[in-house]
């Protein structure tokens, strides 16, 4: 990626946000181009959901997010889905006040959710032997408890839905 085109990306983070506080932040990462490599959507859903199979690639993702939820004190996985070509993550993030030095902990780049995702990648990358992962991911800091609700219930209900999903692609 040429310099000139990092330079022109804009950031996808809410104005003004601390991502260090106490609160709850709906994830998103995709795969590069959506390549649905992550999973499968098996089952019809009449009598039962859809339910998830997932590939050699979406089992490494399922082993690291569940480690890096063990690894990091500062946040929580509360719920998650390996959908096809996106993973939706709802995490807990644990708020501090100051880092080891006292200091204010940054935010942005240097958030904890930031760190999260790039170990995440990394991580997968390095047993996958290749990056599959698209540039950025999305977030959505959690407002209140409906729309907490209603993030958990997509969370669940994505497999039943995935046809009609705004990230489907043919696999």
């Amino acid at each position: 990626m040429a310099m000139d085109e990092m330079k022109k990306r804009k950031t996808t983070r809410l104005k003004g946000a601390d991502y260090n506080r106490n609160q709850a932040v709906f994830l998103t990462i995709c795969t590069k181009e959506r390549r649905c490599m992550l999973s499968h959507v098996v089952g019809t859903g009449v009598l039962d959901g859809p339910q998830i199979e997932l590939t050699k690639y979406g089992q490494i993702a399922d082993k690291y997010i569940c480690q890096l939820s063990d690894f990091y004190d500062d946040l929580s996985v509360e719920s998650y889905v390996i959908m096809p070509n996106h993973i939706h993550i709802m995490l807990w993030v644990k708020g501090i006040e100051n880092g080891p030095s006292g200091t204010p902990v940054p935010t942005g780049q240097n958030s904890v959710l930031s760190r999260f995702v790039s170990t995440f990648k990394r991580f997968c990358n390095k047993e996958y032997g290749g990056n599959i992962w698209q540039y950025r991911s999305n977030d959505h800091i959690i407002r209140n408890r409906q729309d907490y609700e209603e993030h958990l219930r997509y969370i669940y209900e994505n497999p039943m839905r995935w046809y009609y999903d705004e990230l489907y692609a043919e696999g």
